[in-house]
């Protein structure tokens, strides 16, 4: 068994460690992104409302003005009845008809408005119809996301005890020396690989001094990267003279 055998077993629970915190802290994020899909569609839609209440305003406006004609109208008439001059009979007349005029002009108008509104509410109803299948499908999502969590969060857990109860194996200066280099570096043990005489660091990827490369191959020490740091180890015998 290797020297760094130990280590190798302690980083390799120490990866899988880090991709559970990473996923967890990716989580949040990949929710909020899928959300912020949510934002064309309540833009599309508040566009539309928006359109909708101007649209439905200008109707309420026209009826408005038809009622107020309407009112002036009953008033005059009301008016009319106790006039006792044939000239101030025909002038409330004329003000009647012009009213009367202004009203049927003012009611084409509310027509014509109240078409206007027609495709404005349609693209009201698309623009919710779309809201609710993104929602739907963004719910969907945020439910995986959320089972997702809980299971990195329970698989977390197990790792963090598989280590708790692995660090027994390690020994103290071993431990020592993979708790520093794991604050700065990672992988913290990484392998040597041969390139004809020369031996190459796999963590920093630079050529190492002969005399590590015969470190690593006798195996009796904890050998480190004369560049990285790192924890070095090969699989790699001494030749035989």
């Amino acid at each position: 068994m290797r020297v760094v055998q130990p280590l190798l077993g302690l980083q390799e629970i120490d990866s899988r460690i880090r991709e559970f915190e990473q996923e967890l802290k990716d989580i949040p994020a990949r929710i909020a992104q899928e959300k912020k899909r949510l934002e064309g569609v309540l833009g599309q839609l508040a566009n539309a409302q928006a359109d909708f209440r101007t649209a439905q305003t200008r109707v309420d406006d026209l009826v408005a003005d038809v009622k107020v004609r309407r009112d002036k109208i009953q008033k005059l008439k009301q008016e009319q009845s106790g006039l006792k001059s044939n000239n101030e009979y025909k002038m409330f007349n004329l003000q009647i008809n012009a009213l009367e005029s202004e009203i049927e002009k003012l009611e084409a108008q509310q027509l014509i408005a109240m078409d206007n509104t027609i495709p404005v509410k349609r693209r009201v109803a698309d623009a919710e119809e779309r809201l609710s299948a993104e929602q739907a499908v963004i719910d969907d999502y945020v439910k995986e996301m959320e089972d997702r969590q809980a299971a990195v969060e329970a698989a977390l857990k197990a790792a963090e005890q598989e280590r708790a109860a692995f660090l027994p194996n390690v020994s103290e200066a071993m431990l020592r020396q993979y708790s520093l280099l794991l604050k700065k570096r990672w992988p913290v043990v990484v392998s040597l690989r041969r390139d004809g005489d020369r031996f190459i660091c796999n963590g920093c990827h630079l050529v190492q001094p002969p005399s590590v490369g015969q470190m690593a191959m006798h195996d009796e020490d904890v050998v480190h990267c004369e560049m990285c740091g790192r924890i070095l180890y090969t699989t790699e015998s001494p030749a035989k003279k």
